[in-house]
Order: structure tokens, then sequence, then C-alpha cells
């Protein structure tokens, strides 16, 4: 793996961070706080849930005021297209320079969706899962990837789940695994993982062993896709060069061998800062750590852009092999 580059003092933390990572938003003044404190990230109206895929009975008359809800539901409807976009009018959202290999096939979920079936998808993680440093919660990251999808496949019944919990890494989320995860019989899990272990100074190999250990139950009960999230890069992060270079490298090797995905996103977040020179306030909140709402947009459609790739190679039936199911952006 590359060498790490710790961001400057300019880039640091303006305050410490406390070990538990998540504050819920209604609850957290400083979250607001943050969020202004960052004034070069890309401003948008928050977008609205996609249309449902039930349909409801038109032989009933409706009430002046449910029309008026219904009207008031289609105008939110038709804001969707055009307010997903916003959030990148100033700073576009694109794949790391020098083009960017998907992660593979991911079987399952492609052909849930080719075939109209529908498809749950698990969001299992810490903070930046749950959405800490997004203006609201439709900016998390699995509320965008949801849009995303919906808009992409209008028809399709699509639930994203999100598990994220503030704070947690391998051996907290280990323990929650079997309920929030293996029980909801997933098609997809992206596993966002290593950043607490990272900041707590646990060691890298542990952390290694225990997501291997739960990507062999979540694959022995079922044909649940699996893609890895590794930690971000940010000052908080890279303030930690070997602990993080240990556990991005050791992440990528799990992946390897258990023939799942493996989303970079550490190299994806630095190539955004040191290649396509976007500043680290645009995608990062003043705790150095967390993203923002660009940050996460910008991650959540990259990601959502190999889904669909893989929708699209299950459409030509091209059969990539698991074992390179794998996101090399660089």
């Amino acid at each position: 793996m590359s060498s790490f580059r710790p961001f400057g003092l300019t880039a640091c933390l303006a305050a410490p961070v406390a070990v538990a990572l998540l504050i819920p938003a209604s609850l957290s003044p400083a979250r607001a706080q943050a969020v202004a404190a960052a004034p070069t990230a890309p401003q948008a109206a928050n977008p609205a849930p996609a249309p449902p895929t039930t349909t409801t009975a038109t032989s009933q008359q409706e009430s002046p005021g449910q029309r008026g809800l219904t009207a008031r539901a289609i105008d939110k409807v038709k804001q969707v297209a055009k307010s997903a976009g916003d959030i990148f009018s100033r700073v576009p959202c694109l794949p790391p320079k020098g083009g960017a290999k998907s992660m593979g096939s991911l079987p399952h979920v492609a052909s849930k969706l080719v075939a109209g079936k529908p498809v749950v998808i698990v969001a299992f993680g810490s903070s930046s899962t749950a959405g800490f440093g997004a203006s609201s919660p439709d900016f998390n990251y699995p509320n965008r990837l949801t849009a995303q999808l919906r808009r992409q496949y209008p028809t399709a019944d699509i639930t994203v789940i999100n598990a994220g919990v503030g704070g947690e890494d391998a051996p907290e989320m280990m323990k929650r695994l079997q309920k929030e995860v293996i029980d909801v019989h997933p098609d997809l899990v992206i596993w966002q993982v290593g950043t607490n272990a990272v900041l707590r100074n646990l060691d890298p190999g542990d952390t290694a062993k225990l997501v291997e250990d739960g990507i062999t139950r979540i694959q022995a009960a079922g044909d649940a896709d699996i893609v890895l999230v590794d930690p971000q890069y940010s000052p908080r992060v890279t303030e930690r060069p070997e602990s993080a270079g240990k556990m991005v490298k050791l992440l990528g090797r799990v992946a390897e061998l258990r023939h799942v995905g493996i989303f970079p996103r550490f190299e994806v977040m630095r190539d955004w800062h040191e290649k396509q020179a976007i500043p680290v306030e645009s995608f990062v909140i003043s705790d150095g750590l967390h993203m923002n709402d660009w940050g996460y947009a910008c991650f959540a459609q990259l990601l959502g852009d190999d889904i669909i790739r893989s929708v699209g190679q299950i459409k030509l039936g091209v059969n990539v092999p698991a074992d390179v199911r794998r996101y090399r952006p660089m």
C-alpha cells in the first residue's frame, strides 16, 4: 500500500472527538455548529424519498384534504430528480482520476433487480453509516443510496436498512450481527468497519479476524453479496498512518480471501483531496473525522454506480468471477 500523508495542522480537529463517535442529531447542539463550520461544502435541498412502489385503489373518492396531501406528495416527488443532483452543482462527484474498475459482480442483488424481485440491503457499520455529520437523515449515505437505486429502478421494491451505530467497531458489531444482519436475510450487506479500531489503537489484525469470522457467518446463512467499506481518509485517521495503513491493507486481504467486494473509501477520499484538489473542508466536517453532506453523497453515488454496473453485467450475461469482486480506483 502506498504511504500515508497526514494532513497539516490547518486541516486538523477544531476540537477533540469523544470515543463515542455518534451523538443523535436531535440531541447534539454541536452538530449544527460542525456542519455550519464547513462553508465550502456544497449545499442542497433535502432530497425527497422516492415514490412508493405500492399502488392504492382509485375507486374511492378522495376528500379535499386527501387531494391536497396527494398533490404535495407529487410535487415533492417531482423535486427528487432535480434536488438529487443539486448537491454536486458546485463540486461534481467524479470517480478517481485515471479511471476506476468496479467491484465486479454482485450476482445476488443484481439478479434480484433484473428479475424484479424485492431487494433488501443492510448498511452495517458505525457513525459514518448512521450519518453523523449530515445535515439531515436524508443526506446519510444509506438514504442517498436508496434514492439513487430507486431512480434507476423506479418499479423495483428496494429497501436499504441503516444498521449504523456510532462508536462501534468489529467487537461490538459482532454482538448484533445475527439480529440486525443475518436474521434480516439481506440480498446485500455493506459493512463499513475499521475506523474506530484505528482511533482506539486496537490491533488491526484482531479486527480483520473478527470481520472474516462475520463474513463467514453471513455467507453460511444465505446468498447475500457482501461489500466491505474501509476507513475514511480524514485528519483524525491519517494522523495514525501506521494503524490506518495496516487496517486498509488487512481489510483488502480479507475481502480477497473471502471473495467479497470492497469499496476502498480511504483511497477514494484521498483521490478527492490529492488528485482532484478538493479541499478537505469540502467533504469532512470540522471534527476532522466525519463526512458532510457532499462527502456522503459522493460516496453513495460511487457505490451505487457499482451496483448499477453489476446489474448491467447480469443483463448482458457477463459472468464476473467472484474472486475479482474488487473495486480498484487507482
